[in-house]
């Protein structure tokens, strides 16, 4: 995938990587900001908890727009 985000300077290529790890019998999902999120019991906990940092990121990146536009 070739594109740029908004935090990019320039477009660069960007790959999609399972997010997911197995860290001593306990998952952790790593975040865009360098973060390692954790531990969960099983994988699908994990994945659970990686659509909910999702929205809230977005959540938040939303409320921020709102209050710099009004």
């Amino acid at each position: 995938m070739f594109g740029k985000r908004a935090q990019d300077p320039v477009p660069t290529v960007h790959y999609r990587c399972d997010r997911v790890s197995l860290v001593n019998g306990q998952y952790f999902f790593s975040t865009r900001e360098n973060t390692l999120e954790g531990p969960f019991p099983s994988r699908t906990d994990a994945e659970r908890e990686t659509d909910a940092y999702i929205q809230r990121m977005r959540r938040i990146k939303a409320e921020q727009q709102s209050s710099l536009n009004g």
